[in-house]
């Protein structure tokens, strides 16, 4: 079966990581996809050729989502290619890592505008290409738009940001057949993930995650697909967490040696 067939889909950051896993699931039930990236295109391009695996057809927009007028030309492009949308994921993130007290302007604003901001102007573009048309728009944020991570206030705030403007919009767009949601993970296994557990950032969390490892960008690719199904039609406005029960455990995980006593 192929739910999606039909339909077309823009990932923002989709040459690699969280967003290319969305971009992968969505094609295998046979979604169309805009490959959206910034900075690197050999990534894109190797996604698109991941992704013709299925059948599907592909295109490649080059956009730094964080910039108004960049947004602009993005949605301009797919309009003038395609002429509508169907479904809109708000992935591309970007923030700086640093101490509350070392967060200057430059470095809030870079991260809110990437991170919140453009899920407001892209939502804003994305919702008139998607008339009549059943939208489903999703945004992907973090467990640190709730708890308190060393050096991630800035990404944080940004995403606490990202998630009320979703509720937001869920709202707003609901009476133009727009349903709108959030997904929110703990630490992914990703390329980023590496490089902030190699700085100290971040732990391996294999062992303390109930079920026994990290979340992995499929994982988060398949609520997502979840999300922008007709099963998910009533689930407007909410932010589905995933994380293995990580934030709720108040227990050591239960092993299997514990099990087996």
């Amino acid at each position: 079966m192929k739910p999606l067939e039909g339909k077309l889909a823009l990932v923002t950051g989709s040459g690699r990581g969280i967003g290319k896993a969305i971009a992968m699931k969505f094609a295998s039930q046979g979604c169309d996809i805009i490959v959206n990236y910034f900075r690197r295109r050999e990534a894109a391009e190797q996604t698109c050729e991941e992704l013709k695996q299925f059948g599907v057809k592909t295109d490649i927009v080059k956009a730094n989502v964080g910039d108004p007028d960049k947004i602009n030309e993005l949605f301009d492009t797919i309009g003038e290619r395609h002429g509508h949308l169907d479904i809109f994921i708000s992935n591309a993130a970007s923030g700086v890592g640093r101490p509350i007290m070392e967060i200057d302007s430059k470095a809030w604003d870079w991260t809110l505008n990437i991170n919140a901001k453009a899920m407001l102007l892209c939502s804003q573009r994305a919702a008139g290409l998607m008339e009549g048309r059943q939208g489903k728009i999703v945004s992907i944020s973090s467990l640190g738009s709730t708890f308190v991570w060393p050096t991630y206030a800035a990404v944080g705030v940004s995403k606490a940001a990202l998630e009320a403007v979703t509720r937001y919009l869920a709202i707003e767009f609901a009476p133009k057949g727009i349903s709108v949601n959030a997904v929110s993970a703990s630490a992914v296994a990703t390329e980023a993930l590496k490089f902030y557990m190699k700085e100290g950032l971040v732990k391996d969390m294999s062992s303390t995650t109930p079920v026994g490892r990290m979340v992995t960008p499929e994982d988060v690719a398949n609520a997502v697909a979840f999300l922008v199904s007709d099963e998910a039609y009533m689930i407007r406005g909410q932010t589905v967490i995933i994380d293995g029960g990580t934030s709720i455990a108040l227990v050591p995980p239960v092993t299997e040696k514990s099990e087996n006593k």
